[in-house]
């Protein structure tokens, strides 16, 4: 059998792209992407964001608290801007300097009607791990020595075709050592 290029076999597909593309060509197409251009965009907001915090931060003398505050702005406006901030002495410098920040930000074209400044809630400092096998948690073998004891004592005091002697004996033979 002898294939042509006008058989079925040989379709048009379009090539595959190239594997050699540089960054600029992947961020153009993680902008126009379906999903993942939201991502991104929102991304890059969030950078410049944090950017113009910093730059206010250092305008009003505060940029040494710049590295423990996150910035981000409420998920149903953009006019509502939340600082996170680690401790609350950070919170109450902030809370003081609110109106200065305020114009600040408003002068380097970022306008927000509320700055709320909330302390964001630190990490546990313990964690849950699988517990270790001892023997203090596992479950008792056999009789411990009072126990022993206690039914050795009956058993001296039944008499020798006792039904109850013989089970008991059984019962003590019967125990791990």
């Amino acid at each position: 059998m002898s294939l042509s290029l006008a058989s079925p076999f040989f379709m048009n597909f379009t090539p595959k792209p190239s594997r050699k593309h540089v960054a600029h060509e992947w961020l153009d197409y993680l902008r126009e992407s379906n999903g993942l251009g939201g991502i991104l965009a929102k991304t890059e907001d969030l950078a410049k964001l944090k950017a113009t915090v910093k730059l206010t931060l250092a305008k009003v003398g505060l940029e040494h608290l710049s590295s423990k505050i996150e910035a981000g702005w409420r998920s149903s406006g953009q006019n509502d801007l939340f600082l996170l901030v680690q401790s609350a002495s950070t919170a109450n410098r902030l809370q003081q300097n609110l109106p200065t920040l305020i114009n600040e930000l408003a002068k380097l074209g970022l306008s927000c009607s509320t700055v709320k400044v909330k302390i964001k809630p630190s990490s546990a400092s313990w964690e849950v791990r699988p517990r270790i096998s001892n023997e203090a948690h596992q479950r008792p073998k056999g009789l411990n020595a009072i126990a022993k004891k206690s039914w050795e004592e009956l058993l001296e005091k039944l008499a020798p075709d006792s039904e109850l002697r013989k089970t008991i004996e059984r019962l003590l033979r019967n125990q791990p050592k």
